[in-house]
């Protein structure tokens, strides 16, 4: 078989194999209506609180949001979410660094003198996807 066959069948054939699914994010306990939720989804320790794999942005509802991330590959991933109440695209802190913004972390985890870690954080996204619900703080 020649090579550039023999690469297409390989990549149909990871086609076949590989699955996406949605991932929607339930975010409870939101005090206003006031500016955006911004979730950023992450894939690996390396990438945690740096380089999300993929971020949203949906207007605020008191109570209850939900942000739905389509189309991720199945695996673990760990969610960083805030409340951007005053709208100017950041999480804003004092001047000890210490968030002043309402946030959350997936499994609802918490750190300690910090934010928690990846393994914290981590949970399975199957292939029939997933809801995971986070409660801001």
């Amino acid at each position: 078989m020649n090579p550039i066959r023999s690469a297409c069948l390989a990549l149909s054939l990871l086609g076949c194999t590989a699955s996406a699914a949605d991932l929607t994010v339930r975010v409870t306990d939101v005090k206003s209506s006031q500016g955006n939720i911004m979730v950023a989804v992450y894939d690996s320790p390396g990438s945690f609180l740096r380089r999300p794999m993929q971020a949203a942005r949906v207007a605020a509802a008191a109570g209850s949001v939900d942000v739905v991330i389509k189309d991720l590959p199945v695996g673990a991933y760990g969610i960083a979410l805030f409340h951007d109440a005053n709208g100017n695209g950041k999480m804003d802190s004092n001047p000890m660094g210490i968030p002043v913004e309402d946030h959350a972390f997936s499994n609802n985890a918490l750190g300690n003198m910090g934010p928690p870690s990846f393994e914290q954080v981590k949970f399975a996204l199957p292939a029939d996807g997933a809801t995971a619900t986070i409660s801001l703080r």
